[in-house]
């Protein structure tokens, strides 16, 4: 580690999951560096503006090479990744990084895989928590076991884009069936997001579940933490199989009989995390404390109920601050 404060760099800073780590970890001892792709990513201006990173689009294949570089140039200690779209590129180098002397905060480049894919998901966790009924549209696809309404969402991606509520055989008939798109069986009862801190060897931490009592594009807006043994068993279940590390947030939905079914595990930090904190597990702090190599103490798993709720708050700085991102991304964003 380098001397002085500890150097963490964010990426996908213009989402919740960054955000909510600059606020939970504050800056006493840590130096953050935050990047992103656009230049009004809310994240970018909650660092030092020598700190601000415009990095290339996902999926360009210069991604990984300039993360890398930049981390080196600025002595990174922990690089912590908070969108889908660069989890399985950065764990697949994670090596490259590493050798580095750069600790990435990232579950495993298979566990990543088969939390990317819905349909591959719910059938590698079937044996192990309740899950609904699925089946990829393709050609071949016959839905005779999911009455109307059914929910059909991409087998790829995150939050609620593209999830639509189908009702008859007309809207289903025109939805591609190219395997891009999977049907479930429509859950009507509560949400849950349970939010899970694992250690480097995959052994379960704590386990703190939430409810999502409004969601806002995917995100929760308003929830409160809660007690609840089942949601707690299957998610310890469901972190152990797929052998996640750091924290990582695993999503329930009831059935009509009130039994919480596996609806989605994303493998990075979630937008929620200041709920998960405040209610006396700090991930953020705990998980960086594992991946710098060093114990956590005992009872962290311990939380209290608590309900919170996003509020907007403005911050204010200097044009030119701006400018000079445009600036950056537009040459960061030639082809």
């Amino acid at each position: 580690m380098s001397s002085g404060k500890l150097r963490v760099a964010v990426t996908g800073t213009g989402g919740p999951s960054a955000t909510s780590l600059f606020q939970v970890l504050g800056n006493e001892s840590i130096e953050f560096f935050a990047g992103d792709i656009d230049p009004y990513a809310a994240g970018l201006y909650m660092v030092a503006p020598g700190n601000r990173w415009i990095l290339h689009r996902g999926g360009d294949p210069r991604y990984v090479d300039d993360l890398l570089a930049r981390c080196v140039n600025a002595r990174i200690d922990v690089l912590i990744p908070t969108t889908d779209y660069e989890l399985l590129p950065i764990a697949r180098r994670r090596g490259e990084f590493e050798a580095c002397g750069i600790r990435v905060m990232l579950a495993p480049a298979d566990a990543i895989v088969t939390c990317l894919d819905k349909a591959r998901l719910v059938s590698f966790c079937a044996d192990v928590c309740p899950v609904p009924r699925t089946v990829v549209l393709d050609a071949g696809t016959t839905l005779d076991d999911l009455p109307f309404p059914i929910l059909v969402k991409p087998r790829m991606g995150s939050g609620g884009t593209g999830v639509q509520r189908i009702s008859s055989a007309a809207q289903l008939a025109a939805l591609p069936r190219n395997g891009t798109l999977i049907a479930q069986e429509y859950l009507s009862g509560k949400e849950y997001s349970v939010d899970v801190l694992c250690s480097p060897t995959s052994e379960v931490l704590a386990v703190v579940p939430r409810s999502r009592l409004k969601i806002d594009s995917g995100i929760a807006v308003t929830g409160m933490t809660l007690h609840d043994e089942r949601l707690v068993q299957y998610a310890t279940a469901v972190a152990t199989l797929l052998g996640l590390t750091f924290v990582a947030n695993i999503q329930f939905r009831e059935d009509a009989s009130g039994t919480p079914r596996l609806l989605d595990v994303n493998a990075r930090f979630p937008g929620t995390m200041p709920l998960t904190v405040a209610a006396g597990v700090n991930m953020p702090r705990l998980a960086l404390d594992l991946a710098l190599g060093l114990g956590v103490p005992p009872g962290i798993a311990d939380f209290k109920e608590l309900a919170m709720t996003r509020v907007w708050r403005e911050e204010f700085f200097d044009v030119s601050e701006v400018r000079t991102l445009e600036m950056s991304a537009a040459r960061q964003h030639l082809p």
